[in-house]
């Protein structure tokens, strides 16, 4: 009877053993034990973060203006900007 339960006990310490081998906890720790490869690790992370949403807003800005040119007549507009301006510089 002892000997099943420590068969037992035996075979779900190995799957606990395997599913932690799977999560790669033993990598993470050492990542967090070593401060410059973190470091490091958090610089380029940091580095294409910036980059991605560089990118990613200077496409949507593109998309807004040809949208806002398709639909809206930009002369227009700038009739009203050049009489703001010519506003402006009168009350100088």
């Amino acid at each position: 009877m002892d000997e099943k339960r420590f068969v037992k006990i035996e075979h779900k310490l190995e799957k606990i053993s395997n599913e932690l081998e799977k999560t790669k906890i033993a990598e993470y720790v050492d990542l967090l034990n070593n401060t410059k490869r973190l470091l490091y690790v958090n610089f380029v992370a940091g580095l294409a973060r910036g980059l991605g949403t560089a990118v990613g807003l200077t496409i949507l800005a593109a998309l807004f203006f040809y949208m806002l040119n398709k639909t809206v007549d930009l002369p227009l507009i700038g009739k009203y900007i050049a009489e703001l301006i010519e506003i402006i510089e009168n009350n100088r």
